[in-house]
């Protein structure tokens, strides 16, 4: 009876156990991209760190810990700039360029946050969000910033309907970095009507999910309790109601781009030079009117789950949705996190908050928000 009792203790625990070692690798893995544009402004999204070791050069041998960064394409899209130079033969050319990224990774020890670092990332491979696929690989300046790695679910079986997944994302900007959150796949092969073409692919999940989750990774369990990524969670349109883009169109877009060796270890990793030397947008993307682009983005509704801050000092009237009593406060030189509308653009006067969000609006004296 007594190894009856110890063996039920023993099975009881393995699957505790299995998301605690889960959950650790998630958060080794996970990190906030923050990217403030030319001109200012900006959002605060999520990234997955994927590590490689690369060789220098053709003519150095030598190896570097490379950090590369997973995420979605609209949470560095305000980094693109493009230029017009005159080529060779007097023809006029254009030259996309990007500013660096910000990766925050957040130090915690002993059940408290101790402090974070902050490093420039570098866009290496970009592909649009309406036009393209909605992805971006980065890489991180600093070499061996850490050694933890993702792994790809990368065989052509569709996780069933019903898996249980988890979710880690900086949840309303970098005051929620890391936040993780579980719910199960609840649909696959769902078609959004985008850009030019017959539709892109999302799977859905239940995991919740909040502005600054874009680019942050889903993963199921495994054997091995490191978790499998198996797409990206980029739109969302409720609590229980989130898109990702599934592993295997992130496959075949990184095989098109030369860049399945940031997904399958088994792929050779060019030297670090070629990674420099690689066009970094994806040469497929279309041209399209900001006017039609507005259209689609209006129509959609899943809008993308990007934090943008904003300064504001004004009184402010939040004004929730669905009939909600609503929220006074006063904001005096205090970042605020806000939802964006369809277009992208923050509200700096009347917001509309969906009635599931709660914000601290505090001031110098502390907090202030009344019902």
């Amino acid at each position: 009876m007594k190894y009856i009792t110890i063996l039920f203790i023993i099975l009881w625990t393995l699957p505790v156990l299995a998301v605690e070692n889960i959950a650790q690798h998630l958060q080794n893995i996970s990190v906030t991209i923050k990217s403030v544009g030319k001109y200012g402004g900006g959002g605060t999204g999520s990234g997955v760190i994927v590590t490689r070791e690369v060789q220098t050069s053709d003519e150095n041998s030598d190896k570097q810990t490379v950090n590369f960064i997973w995420t979605a394409s609209h949470v560095v899209k305000n980094l693109r700039t493009v230029r017009k130079v005159i080529g060779d033969k007097g023809q006029e050319q254009q030259i996309v360029e990007f500013r660096d990224a910000k990766l925050v990774k957040e130090l915690v020890e002993k059940g408290r946050k101790v402090g974070q670092v902050e490093m420039d990332a570098k866009v290496i491979k970009y592909s649009d969000s309406e036009n393209g696929e909605d992805l971006a690989l980065l890489m991180v300046r600093k070499r061996n910033f850490v050694t933890a790695s993702a792994t790809f679910h990368l065989n052509d079986d569709v996780v069933p309907i019903g898996t249980q997944l988890f979710h880690v994302g900086s949840l309303l900007g970098q005051a929620g970095a890391n936040s993780m959150t579980t719910g199960i796949m609840s649909q696959v092969g769902r078609v959004l009507s985008l850009g030019s073409g017959d539709g892109v692919i999302f799977d859905q999940t239940t995991a919740t999910a909040f502005p600054g989750s874009s680019g942050g990774g889903v993963f199921f369990a495994t054997g091995d309790n490191q978790g499998k990524y198996l797409g990206m969670l980029v739109r969302g349109a409720g609590e229980g109601f989130n898109l990702i883009v599934p592993i295997r169109r992130m496959h075949r877009w990184a095989k098109a781009n030369g860049v399945e060796w940031a997904l399958n270890a088994e792929i050779p990793t060019p030297t670090l030079a070629a990674i420099l030397s690689m066009k970094n947008e994806d040469p497929g993307i279309k041209k399209h009117s900001s006017r039609a682009s507005e259209a689609n983005i209006k129509d959609n509704p899943f809008p993308f789950l990007l934090q943008y801050p904003i300064k504001i000092k004004q009184e402010i009237h939040l004004r929730p949705l669905l009939g909600v009593k609503p929220w006074i406060g006063k904001v005096e030189d205090y970042d605020f996190p806000i939802m964006t509308d369809w277009y992208g653009r923050g509200h700096s006067d009347y917001i509309n908050v969906p009635h599931r969000l709660r914000f601290d609006l505090t001031t110098r004296d502390g907090l202030s928000n009344t019902k």
